[in-house]
C-alpha cells in the first residue's frame, strides 16, 4: 500500500498523543488500541465513513447527527474523566465562601485524575439517568483505584470535590438530607432496611458513582486534629478560622421582625431566614460570618444575641435562661439529633468540640485498642475491604488476631465554612484518597435562586473568579 505524506503526518500526531496517553496511564495492555489508529489513518480496512457514499440523502442526513453525537458523547466522557467536570454548589455548606447556585470547573489533574471504577457510564450524569430514572454506569467491568499524575497533592485549606464517603449505601428517598448509617442509628437498621414506602430501595454505590461533595481539607494525612469552642487545632496549634466561616446565634428582637433590607444587608439567604419562636417576641436562628454579626449588633431593635449551642440539653438551657422560653417549647426547639462520628460511640464529642483524632496515612501503624477501633473500623472493613471481627474482646483481621493495623491509602478531615449547617467529617468521618474527585479553580457562572433575573440573579461580581480568592482561609 502507498500512503501520502498527508496520512503519515495524521497518523504520527495520532500515535505520539496516543503513546503519552498509554504511558500517563502507565496501562501498556491498552497499546492493543493503535491497531485502530493504524487503520484509521493508514490501512483503512473498517469502512468507519461508509455512509458518506450512499446516495439516500435522509440517512446520510441522519448519520451525520449521529456522528456528531458519538464524537461528541467520547469527547465529553473522556474530558469529564480525566480533566475537566462542571459542578455546581447545591447547598449551603461552604456559605460564605462558596455559594449555593455557583458553577464551578473543577480540575481532575490538580491531585491528578483517577482511572474510573466503573468506565462504562453515561456521560454527565453521575449515578442516575435524568428522565429515565435508572443507574447511568454499568458496574462490570470494575476497575480497582489507581489515580493518574498530577500537578500537586492536596494542602490545607483547600477546596476539595470528593465523594461522599458515607454514600456507599443509600436510601433512595432520604439520599439529599440524611446517610443511611445516621438512618440507622435513629431509627434501626431493620427499619430501614424494610420500610421502602418510608425511605425508598435500599440501594449500593461503588466509589465514582457516590455523591459529589465540596468541603475544605482542615486535616491532613498523619495529623491530629482538635475542635475547641469552634476552633480548629493540628497538632495542638491552633488553626485561622476562614474569613467567610458561619456559626449559627439565636437573636431576639424587641418585637421587631427583619426587613428584606436587613437580611440582604447581613447576606442572608431566604432558606437561612428562621424564625424559631414568634411569642412573645420574635426569635431567630440564623447563620452569619463575623461581618454579619457585626452589621446585625448595630441594628437598634437586635435585644439578644447568643451563639448556639453544639448538644440539644444546652440548647434547651440557653433558650429556657437566655431567652425566657417556656420549658416545654425550648425542649421542641432545641432536641435535635447529637450524632457525632463514629456514630453510636459515647465519646462525648460534638460539633464544637471535637477530638482530638488522629487522620491515618499510607504505611502508618496504630494499635488497635477497645477504643479507637470503633475510630478505625469503617475504614478497616470498608474502605481498605477487609473482613474485621471482634470476638471476646480480642480483635481479628480477615481471620487472624491483631493487636495493630497498618493502612493502606491517605486520608482527610473535610469540613464546610458554614460551620453549624454543615455535614461533613464530624459527623461520617474521613475522606479516603481514592474518594477525592479533584480541585475547583473558577467560578464560572453563580446564580441567586432568591432574586430575579432583573433582580441581580446573576452574580456578576463573582463570574470567572479564582476559587482560591473566593475561599481564602484569610
Amino acid at each position: 500500500m502507498n500512503f501520502s505524506k498527508k496520512q503519515w503526518i495524521k497518523f504520527g500526531i495520532a500515535t505520539l498523543l496516543y503513546l503519552a496517553f498509554v504511558a500517563w496511564m502507565g496501562n501498556y495492555w491498552i497499546l492493543v488500541g493503535e491497531l485502530l489508529i493504524i487503520d484509521i489513518y493508514l490501512t483503512k480496512f473498517i469502512p468507519y465513513g461508509f455512509w458518506r457514499k450512499s446516495k439516500n440523502v435522509a440517512f446520510k442526513k441522519v448519520m451525520e447527527w449521529v456522528d456528531a453525537i458519538v464524537f461528541a458523547l467520547v469527547a465529553v466522557y473522556f474530558i469529564n474523566t480525566f480533566f475537566f467536570q462542571n459542578y455546581q454548589i447545591p447547598s449551603s455548606s461552604l456559605e460564605k465562601s462558596l455559594l449555593v447556585g455557583d458553577y464551578l470547573f473543577v480540575s481532575k489533574l490538580s491531585y491528578g485524575p483517577r482511572v474510573p471504577n466503573t468506565p462504562l457510564s453515561f456521560p454527565l450524569a453521575q449515578h442516575t439517568l435524568p428522565v429515565f430514572n435508572c443507574k447511568s454506569y454499568i458496574e462490570f467491568p470494575h476497575l480497582d483505584y489507581k489515580r493518574l499524575l498530577g500537578t500537586g497533592s492536596i494542602k490545607r485549606n483547600d477546596i476539595v470535590v470528593f465523594n461522599f464517603p458515607a454514600g456507599d449505601t443509600v436510601a433512595v428517598k432520604y439520599e439529599m438530607s440524611a446517610d443511611y448509617y445516621t438512618l440507622s442509628a435513629v431509627y434501626g437498621r431493620n427499619v430501614v432496611n424494610s420500610n421502602k414506602e418510608d425511605f425508598g430501595d435500599i440501594i449500593y454505590r461503588p466509589v465514582d458513582r457516590r455523591e459529589n461533595y465540596v468541603k475544605r481539607c482542615v486535616g491532613l494525612p498523619n495529623e491530629t486534629l482538635q475542635i475547641k469552642d469552634n476552633i480548629i487545632y493540628i497538632n495542638g496549634e491552633k488553626q485561622k478560622t476562614p474569613k467567610n466561616a458561619q456559626f449559627c446565634y439565636y437573636i431576639q428582637t424587641n418585637g421587631k421582625h427583619f426587613s428584606k433590607e436587613d437580611f440582604r444587608s447581613m447576606s442572608i439567604s431566604k432558606e437561612d431566614q428562621k424564625m424559631i419562636s414568634n411569642s412573645p417576641k420574635p426569635i431567630y436562628r440564623i447563620p452569619l460570618t463575623q461581618k454579619a454579626l457585626e452589621t446585625l449588633k448595630r441594628l437598634d431593635y437586635v435585644s439578644v444575641v447568643s451563639l448556639e449551642p453544639a448538644t440539644s440539653a444546652d440548647r434547651y438551657k440557653t433558650l429556657v435562661s437566655d431567652f425566657s422560653v417556656p420549658e416545654q417549647e425550648a425542649a421542641q426547639l432545641a432536641s435535635t439529633f447529637d450524632f457525632t462520628y463514629p456514630i453510636g460511640v459515647q465519646t462525648g464529642w460534638s460539633r464544637d468540640n471535637y477530638g482530638p483524632i488522629w487522620i491515618p496515612s499510607k504505611g502508618a501503624s496504630i494499635q488497635l485498642t477497645a477504643e479507637n477501633l470503633p475510630i478505625y473500623e469503617r475504614i478497616i472493613r470498608v474502605y481498605e475491604e477487609n473482613q474485621l471481627k471482634v470476638k471476646e474482646g480480642r480483635i481479628f483481621i480477615n481471620g487472624k488476631e491483631a493487636s495493630s493495623y497498618t493502612f493502606k491509602m491517605d486520608y482527610y478531615w473535610m469540613m464546610g465554612d458554614n460551620r453549624h449547617n454543615s455535614a461533613d467529617s464530624r459527623y461520617w468521618g474521613f475522606v479516603p484518597e481514592d474518594h477525592i474527585v479533584g480541585k475547583p479553580i473558577m467560578v464560572w457562572l453563580s446564580l441567586d435562586k432568591d432574586r430575579g433575573w432583573f433582580d441581580g440573579k446573576i452574580r456578576f461580581s463573582r463570574l470567572f473568579d479564582w476559587v482560591d480568592n473566593l475561599a481564602a482561609a484569610d
